[in-house]
């Protein structure tokens, strides 16, 4: 299939234009990163936005992908001399891979098979007769004694028989409209079966000890459940289907004649292709299908999940006391300033078996003080809630301004052993590492939580059971977008952030940090081009995303790219501004377009630009700092605490969402455990899955249901009267 109509094909999918689609593709292929493509190329694409970027990427790839496997297909076929002009059409026309694998199944080379090893018998003459229930025989009893050969193992009639219906069995499963047939039965009726493989141990897989679901409505949760329950050896799985529904449409196909003297050995032969060929085959297909499905479905809840715990708003300018909480070998506590930079650390030991509570307080009173920090940054690892009532303990003891918050410090410990952290802190032991970690994660979320793994960051459901692969090029789209929308600031930003920047790799990463290192702060982007590793394309692909704050040329701290300056320049001279002012004072940019009563679309014109680029300048040169966090809520500081004793049912309280689930989301209301507002729960309206209703760090306000303090499980509700 050509290009053209893969254009076609994608543009009807996404209902967009051939020609965006065209262009869209032509530009990757250029190798233009998405966010360079979505931010800079949006008259070239119709102004299509990341997502929509990325779908056309992915969709372009997986039609290759079919195309190379199509010509695989078809020059296997004909190296065996067995194309004609009809299969070849019918590979050609097919639209899923699928499609092409049953078409190939015939030809497709086979480990040795009761089939094969019938035809070696010489047998093949005799299956042919039987798949066509011929009728024009003179002596069948005569027929099937001619096939008798002792030397090649045919001792017998019965043996004759059997090795023609493994030979028609074969063939029947090789047929690519049987496979069609079963399988739209298979997808429209089967039903999911698990059951403990041996009865009352199921670990923890209770729920599925004795469970059943139709494939058209089993939840994606529910399938990754019952595969790790097979894999740790606690399920045995199968899909099972309406049998004899099944062997009933195929006999339509085949058993045309029964006037046939073969007409009861190809019928039981057909029996036998579905239940050892047909049916296992496609059960094992049916699983694989639904597990990718299931993948599929987590890694894009996984991904948006991390996308909103990323884009939490940062908490610029406070000093920050870090601690990651224990019993036994202490709690580390460290000091950073508004610039992410350690000050100092200690160990204290407030719990048991030391419980130096006055001495721990009274040096967490002594640091508060020292640096006039203003808020106490707590893991919610081991002692979390201990750790609490120690800085509620400070708070009250402290006449300044001081709260506390307690984050999710998911991944401090992986961070914290890296290579990363080792270079970033060769003096410090591994824990005082992670306290770090945890208080520059509420400083600046996004800059801190790149240098982990992002499936070590606590936001998803089944991230360990998933396709790998898969996971981590979509947390790695994720996390290189989040990046690039925020925008990075050249002269602070790590090895770990510079390497999710548009068009810069670790290698340009580690340069661009060594050379800022040796001669000091970049003070334009133009001195870019000097890193090693850094060419014209990648130089393109990254400049508009890097700032620099304070630059000497005004346009080097916005997110315009080099490549519209003069369109920038032209535009504050049609303005009768400049950039000196406007740096001062970004809101003389639409006064002055509301004075001159211009639209953006003739300032366009004016200034050789296009409408999109036009519109995001005057964005740019208006607000040349924005951080687009900043519009989101922020986190919840607290100055008292609350128990799990102390919960009601039909209070009322202010949560925090950690993590969204298929079932509901978890929130932290203050206590121990984080409380389940369930799917049902959360709207009077019916929600088709809670990541369409809650996000990752939104803030919300909950009522108690339930709570059952011997298992610390704590039910909400976000239907509040």
């Amino acid at each position: 299939m050509s290009e053209e109509k893969h254009f076609q094909t994608i543009a009807t999918e996404l209902e967009i234009n051939v020609w965006q689609v065209h262009k869209t593709v032509e530009l990757l292929d250029s190798e233009n990163t998405v966010p360079f493509i979505a931010r800079y190329r949006k008259e070239a694409t119709g102004n299509l936005n990341e997502e929509e970027i990325r779908q056309v990427e992915e969709r372009i790839r997986s039609l290759r992908v079919l195309d190379a496997r199509k010509d695989t297909v078809i020059n296997s076929i004909e190296k065996q001399g067995k194309l004609t002009p009809e299969l070849k059409a019918q590979i050609l026309a097919a639209t899923k891979l699928q499609e092409v694998e049953d078409l190939y199944l015939p030809y497709k080379p086979k480990k040795r098979t009761r089939a094969t090893i019938a035809k070696e018998k010489g047998l093949e003459p005799l299956a042919d007769l039987m798949l066509k229930l011929e009728t024009d025989i003179d002596d069948y009893d005569a027929l099937i004694a001619s096939f008798i050969d002792l030397e090649k193992g045919v001792n017998s009639p019965e043996e004759a028989l059997a090795g023609a219906r493994d030979i028609c069995a074969e063939t029947i499963s090789d047929d690519a409209e049987v496979r069609k047939l079963v399988r739209k039965i298979f997808q429209k009726q089967a039903t999911i079966r698990s059951e403990a493989k041996v009865l009352e141990e199921y670990g923890n897989y209770e729920v599925y000890a004795d469970f059943s679901a139709p494939v058209t409505s089993i939840q994606p949760y529910q399938i990754l459940a019952i595969n790790r329950g097979e894999k740790e050896g606690f399920l045995k799985v199968s899909v099972e289907a309406p049998v004899e529904q099944c062997i009933a449409e195929i006999e339509k196909l085949y058993l045309v004649n029964d006037g046939s003297h073969f007409y009861p050995e190809l019928k039981t032969a057909l029996a036998d292709s579905f239940q050892r060929l047909i049916a296992p085959s496609l059960e094992r297909e049916m699983r694989s299908e639904l597990t990718e499905r299931a993948d599929e479905h987590a890694i894009e809840i996984f991904a948006r999940n991390l996308r909103n715990l990323l884009m939490t708003p940062p908490i610029k300018g406070a000093t920050i006391i870090g601690i990651d909480p224990g019993f036994r070998t202490g709690s580390k506590v460290v000091v950073i300033d508004a610039t992410a930079k350690f000050i100092e650390g200690d160990t204290i030991y407030p719990h048991p078996p030391q419980n130096q509570w006055q001495a721990a307080k009274d040096r967490l009173l002594n640091l508060v003080t020292k640096y006039n920090a203003q808020v106490i940054c707590i893991g919610n690892g081991t002692a979390s809630r201990e750790t609490e009532s120690l800085a509620i303990d400070v708070i009250e003891n402290y006449n300044g301004d001081l709260s506390y918050i307690i984050v999710n410090e998911a991944g401090a410990s992986v961070y914290s052993a890296s290579k990363l952290a080792i270079e970033e802190f060769p003096e410090l032991d591994v824990s005082m590492r992670g306290a770090i970690s945890i208080a520059r994660r509420l400083l600046d979320p996004l800059s801190e939580l790149v240098k982990i793994d992002p499936k070590s960051i606590g936001v998803g459901l089944y991230q360990h059971d998933v396709n790998q692969a898969q996971l981590s090029r979509m947390l790695d789209q994720v996390v290189e977008s989040c990046v690039n929308y925020v925008g990075v600031n050249l002269n602070t930003a790590s090895k770990a952030l510079l390497r999710y920047v548009a068009g810069i790799n670790s290698r340009v990463a580690d340069n661009i940090v060594k050379l800022r290192d040796e001669k000091g702060e970049f003070k334009s982007r133009e001195q870019l081009k000097q890193i090693k590793g850094m060419g014209e394309n990648a130089f393109t692909q990254c400049a508009g995303f890097l700032r620099i704050p304070n630059a000497s040329n005004f346009f080097d701290m916005t997110a315009i790219h080099p490549e519209s300056y003069d369109v920038a320049q032209r535009l504050l001279q049609e303005l009768e501004l400049d950039s000196k002012t406007v740096r001062g004072n970004g809101e003389l940019i639409e006064q002055k377009i509301r004075e001159k009563k211009m639209s953006v679309k003739k300032l366009a014109e004016i200034c050789d630009a296009g409408v999109p680029t036009m519109e995001d300048i005057i964005e740019s040169l208006a607000k040349p700092n924005r951080d687009p966090r900043e519009d989101l809520p922020k986190p919840i500081f607290r100055r008292d605490i609350l128990k799990l004793e102390d919960l009601r049912e039909g209070m009322i309280l202010t949560g925090v969402v950690r993590n969204v689930v298929d079932f509901g989301a978890f929130v932290d209301i203050g206590v121990k455990n984080d409380g389940l507002v369930h799917k049902s729960q959360l709207s009077r309206s019916y929600v088709k899955h809670p990541i369409d209703v809650v996000s990752v760090g939104q803030n919300v306000q909950v009522k108690v249901i339930s709570v059952k303090p011997e298992s610390g499980r704590i039910s909400l509700s976000m239907i509040i009267d």
